[in-house]
């Protein structure tokens, strides 16, 4: 927890310091009303006493009162202040880390666990912030103090607080040994069931088609069950401090009166006045003393689960990325050369290579096309240059440069990318066009020209306000081509050195991919261009054709090559087209 306060600035710990003080003040003037009013009960037993020293007393208590008040609201204003922005930063700083972490690193916590830690971790560190603080602040000035004023009084009450002190920090103690580990638990559950809520919402076609509507509620219903039942057991064990803390506070004031009477019933007559103004003062003293015990067991309540959600956010900023990048600005001989030195690749958590020994090299303006069975690596290989992940063994140069050595909006720079999952952001066709940092200002005109080249023109002046009309979160109001085509448009409009299109023709008609390939060649005519795709027709005019199978190079030309020499690639050309239409390609 105090690692996660390394976050907090000078100006909030300033502000934690005037809090302090204002709890010391607030205590004070609780601690010091039990003063008046032994004087007002002594007053009121004694004789001659005039009415307007019984008011005074009385007018100094509701001072006390009213400036213990000012000051709990005040403490309370400037931790709501410090609390919010200091999880607002936390937001913050999580939501840049795992920006920058590379998608092994994301792996590792899961996209559901990553949301978890940003949203109701950061919201129970906030809690504790804004309640648990005063509440530690004030539980052991106001016992401390208290204690200190009541020591003199007498040893049988004393003894008898004591008692109470004991048994209630004895329940505290077994209930947060018990409950503290469950916590964690907690978190994790909550995980679980934001992944399946998440599964859910994107997979609802799939669910519906195949009428798993059943299924899935029962797999909600089942981690949803758990968690339930493990928040139960913990509330059902704090539960238990209520009753314990009240039990313990009328036992307390029954014990100190009890004990009273006995003392005063044996005392002198001439003391059994002061006897009883200690036995009035000493079970407010008491009662103020269990409750800085009762707001210790709210710290524990708030504390714990505070802490299990301190490590788990502390968990991703102390992440390192896998992907580390250098200093190179960039500015090289060549343009647009991308080469693989004896290149193998696995993930971090295989134990077999994906890609091995991979060796080409395409220089600028030339198009290179990557083709093989599903899972033969033809997506990680492309990836592997804009540094998605780095290859575990050999070289991947751009420009004659190690990827690893460029900096990181340098190789971006150079790149520009389409999914093989067509990503839209909420926003505008044009937010959507110039979306992030380009080398060079993406005017209106070159979005006007790029979604021309993506052939999306037809459809997106047909929308309401063409260009500026709206697309939902993930383009779920425009089609599977449409989104390509505009993922296409993104590539298009930065002016990138080297293309990479991984699969990116998939969800397009033969026509429209025709007519998109011949004009992008057209307006690619100076930049690189690497293309995964699962048809032949995508790939029949590319300059080289590279075979993949089980993650090695099969076969290397362009296609009227490899139908001559390469078995994998013509039983891949065979299964699409006839050979008539090969012939003639």
């Amino acid at each position: 927890m105090m690692k996660l306060f390394k976050n907090i600035n000078l100006k909030e710990w300033l502000m934690i310091l005037i809090c302090l003080i204002l709890v010391f003040i607030q205590v004070w003037l609780e601690l010091k009303m039990p003063d008046y009013m032994s004087q007002i009960t002594v007053l009121l037993q004694g004789e001659g006493s005039k009415m307007k020293d019984i008011l005074t007393n009385g007018g100094f208590m509701l001072l006390c009162a009213f400036g213990s008040l000012i000051s709990a609201i005040i403490t309370s204003y400037l931790l709501t202040i410090i609390s919010s922005k200091f999880a607002k930063r936390l937001r913050r700083k999580i939501f840049s880390k795992t920006l920058n972490i590379s998608p092994a690193e994301v792996k590792k916590f899961s996209i559901s666990s990553l949301i978890t830690r940003t949203t109701n971790d950061v919201n129970q560190v906030e809690m504790f912030l804004s309640m648990g603080v005063m509440l530690l602040f004030k539980a052991p000035i106001t016992a401390i103090w208290g204690i200190k004023k009541i020591l003199n009084k007498s040893w049988q009450w004393s003894a008898l607080t004591a008692g109470a002190i004991v048994i209630i920090l004895l329940t505290i103690g077994i209930i947060v040994s018990i409950v503290m580990p469950r916590f964690s638990i907690v978190q994790k559950l909550i995980d679980k069931v934001n992944r399946i809520i998440r599964e859910n919402l994107t997979g609802i076609r799939v669910i519906r088609a195949f009428n798993a509507e059943k299924y899935q509620e029962n797999k909600f219903n089942t981690e949803n069950k758990k968690l339930t039942n493990t928040q139960l057991f913990n509330q059902k064990c704090f539960a238990v401090l209520q009753p314990v803390m009240q039990t313990s506070m009328n036992l307390l004031t029954l014990g100190i009166y009890f004990i009273g009477a006995i003392l005063i019933k044996n005392s002198l007559m001439a003391n059994k006045l002061t006897l009883f103004g200690d036995m009035v003062v000493f079970s407010s003293y008491a009662m103020q003393i269990i409750m800085s015990f009762v707001m210790l067991s709210m710290i524990f309540m708030i504390l714990p689960r505070a802490n299990v959600s301190a490590k788990r956010i502390n968990e991703v900023l102390d992440t390192e990325s896998s992907i580390i990048y250098g200093n190179y600005s960039g500015k090289t001989a060549e343009s647009g050369v991308v080469e693989f030195k004896n290149v193998s690749f696995k993930y971090p958590d295989a134990d077999e290579y994906l890609l091995k020994d991979i060796s080409f090299k395409v220089e600028k303006g030339q198009t290179i096309a990557f083709i093989g069975s599903t899972g033969s690596g033809k997506s990680t290989l492309i990836n592997l240059v804009p540094r998605f992940y780095d290859a575990t063994e050999g070289e991947v140069l751009v420009d004659g440069v190690n990827v690893k050595d460029y900096n990181k909006d340098a190789l971006n720079n150079k790149i520009g990318y389409v999914s093989q999952k067509a990503v839209m952001f909420d926003g505008t066709v044009k937010s959507n066009i110039t979306y992030g940092k380009s080398k060079n200002k993406i005017t209106d005109e070159k979005v006007k020209e790029a979604i021309k080249v993506a052939q999306a023109q037809d459809f997106v002046l047909k929308m309401d306000k063409t260009y500026d009309s709206h697309i939902a979160s993930r383009g779920t109001n425009i089609s599977g081509g449409q989104k390509q085509r505009l993922s296409i448009a993104r590539a298009i409009a930065k002016d990138p050195e080297i293309y990479i299109f991984d699969d990116s023709f998939s969800a397009l008609d033969y026509k429209t991919d025709s007519v998109l390939r011949k004009e992008l060649k057209k307006y690619t005519k100076n930049a690189t261009t690497l293309i995964v795709a699962q048809r032949i027709g995508t790939i029949l005019n590319a300059d080289k054709i590279i075979v993949l199978d089980n993650g090695k190079v099969v076969g290397s030309g362009t296609h009227k090559e490899l139908l001559e020499n390469c078995d994998v690639y013509k039983e891949i050309a065979y299964s699409q087209l006839s050979r008539k239409e090969l012939e003639n390609a």
